[in-house]
């Protein structure tokens, strides 16, 4: 069995980093969705973003010295625990380096870190056509949100949406 190792990621990674999420966003049918930039990956990780402190982290995972997947996450807030949440953006194991149990790593690790800064909640999304993902997320304790629909808006409705406020004070 291959040895497994976890790190922060740094800005060393930023070529890595989006190489993994292109691979992501290829194995989930939607390669030119995955438009981050160098740069806009270094904000929001790294630096700052719209003067924010950093959006989101990240954690690199290794097979015997060698990235083979990550896991990007942030913080969110619910209002109804009054308590920090983590919410999962991208978990993401190269195919050929699953089944060493890299990926339940990875989930453990976000787990701890969660625990360690009093979130009562972990979650993510995933799509529905991806069994695999949904039996490994089951055998972990994760139970789907059936009763939740996810909405969007993004590029012209959020335009819209956001040019119809007023500005008036």
């Amino acid at each position: 069995m291959p040895a497994i190792s976890l790190r922060p990621a740094t800005t060393e990674d930023i070529p890595l980093i989006l190489q993994l999420i292109r691979e992501l966003a290829e194995y989930e049918k939607a390669p030119e969705q995955a438009i981050a930039t160098p740069e806009s990956i270094r904000a929001a990780l790294f630096g700052t973003l719209h003067g924010r402190s950093p959006l989101a982290e990240c954690i690199i995972g290794e097979l015997d010295g060698q990235a083979q997947g990550l896991a990007l996450f942030f913080l969110n807030y619910s209002t109804w625990t009054g308590k920090p949440g983590m919410y999962l953006e991208d978990l993401f194991v190269r195919p050929s380096a699953r089944g060493a149990g890299l990926g339940k790593a990875l989930l453990m690790h976000l787990a701890k870190i969660a625990c360690v800064r009093g979130c009562t909640r972990f979650e993510w999304a995933v799509l529905d056509w991806n069994t695999p993902a949904i039996d490994f997320y089951k055998a972990m304790g994760a139970i789907p949100m059936d009763e939740w629909t996810v909405y969007r808006l993004s590029g012209g409705a959020l335009q819209r949406l956001a040019s119809s406020a007023s500005t008036a004070g």
